[in-house]
């Protein structure tokens, strides 16, 4: 005869089992279920997206390409078209792929949600700008129209990415632009920075690490097939013509731009102990919170700033501004631009 007690303990371990896999949206298989689908959404998200940017730009798309760039297998690509298809997103051909309007309107949403929460990125948080696409890819399924909304409410309904790129309107519309990369410049030819590529990341943490940012005023140079030499921000910078092809800009003529100034722009790092200057701007490569603790400091066009203490290691220094002495590090002074007028120069 069954021992009663070793049978309660056993009923009682599968009862236990049984619920901790099948207890209602707590369950592991629910759980399981749960993140699946969540799985298979984003990956057809993110394959309207993709779809939508090549179509945009011309590019045929194939399988195999779709799953490069999904970064799934090639099978596994072609069953999740199927499923698209069969969502009414997008018609397949025989040697073509291509978005119907509820799928165009799908990936419209998807990118409005990545371009938006990149904005609120640069603009709201510290986070650096090699953070803010990967960041916002995570983000970019969670937002419904409702928080996209309320968010671009919250930024004051930003028109552009802080890469440049144009964010869709709720009702999916996309601004229009007569870009060209940079690398199309002729010499003596002047732009403006209206784009930097942010894929691939270690194209785009170059042109990060560069200095560039969009809104630069830049005048080309030299243009060879070897190099791009172009002043920009009171400086001048030499990228391959592979890596300017990553910069967008919208041409203008030289005159709209000044790319000599009578007084040059400099760093504030140029400023040596006892050499007075005036504040000319922030470049734009400084975002957010950084930003706004300049101007709370009262770094503004036009006020006169005086380097005046260096620390023994040589970073920080000191510099006196409107009467008060603040420390700022190297790193946070080279945002600082600079002109040293003939009546402020020591």
């Amino acid at each position: 005869m069954p021992d009663p007690l070793l049978s309660l303990i056993i009923a009682a371990a599968i009862g236990g089992a049984l619920a901790l896999l099948f207890w209602p949206e707590s369950g592991l298989f629910w759980r399981w279920q749960r993140a699946r689908q969540m799985t298979e959404r984003v990956l057809i998200e993110d394959a309207l997206k993709y779809l939508y940017e090549a179509q945009i730009e011309g590019r045929r798309v194939s399988r195999a390409a779709l799953a490069a760039a999904l970064h799934i297998p090639e099978g596994q690509a072609a069953a999740l078209l199927t499923k698209m298809a069969e969502r009414q997103l997008l018609e397949l051909g025989p040697d073509s792929l291509h978005l119907t309007a509820e799928g165009a309107s799908d990936a419209l949403h998807i990118m409005r949600a990545h371009r938006l929460w990149e904005r609120y990125l640069a603009e709201e948080t510290g986070y650096s700008a090699d953070e803010w696409h990967r960041r916002a890819h995570q983000q970019e399924h969670l937002l419904s129209p409702a928080n996209l909304q309320e968010l671009a409410s919250r930024l004051n309904n930003p028109l552009y990415d802080p890469h440049g790129d144009p964010i869709p309107t709720p009702d999916g519309q996309v601004g229009a632009s007569q870009q060209r990369p940079l690398s199309e410049l002729a010499a003596g030819e002047a732009g403006r920075i209206v784009h930097l590529e942010d894929e691939p990341v270690a194209v785009y943490a170059q042109l990060v690490a560069e200095g560039l940012a969009p809104g630069m005023e830049v005048r080309v140079l030299e243009a060879t097939p070897q190099r791009i030499r172009f002043w920009t921000d009171g400086d001048e910078h030499v990228l391959a013509p592979l890596l300017a092809a990553n910069v967008s800009v919208l041409p203008m003529a030289v005159a709209q731009t000044t790319p000599e100034p009578a007084s040059p722009t400099e760093r504030l790092t140029a400023l040596k102990p006892g050499e007075q200057a005036v504040v000319a701007g922030i470049a734009p490569t400084c975002r957010s919170v950084e930003r706004r603790r300049f101007l709370d400091l009262g770094i503004l066009p036009g006020t006169r700033i005086e380097a005046t203490l260096v620390s023994p290691s040589g970073n920080p220094v000191a510099y006196r501004i409107r009467g008060a002495l603040i420390a700022l590090r190297h790193d946070q002074a080279n945002h600082i631009l600079i002109t040293r007028p003939e009546e402020v120069a020591v």
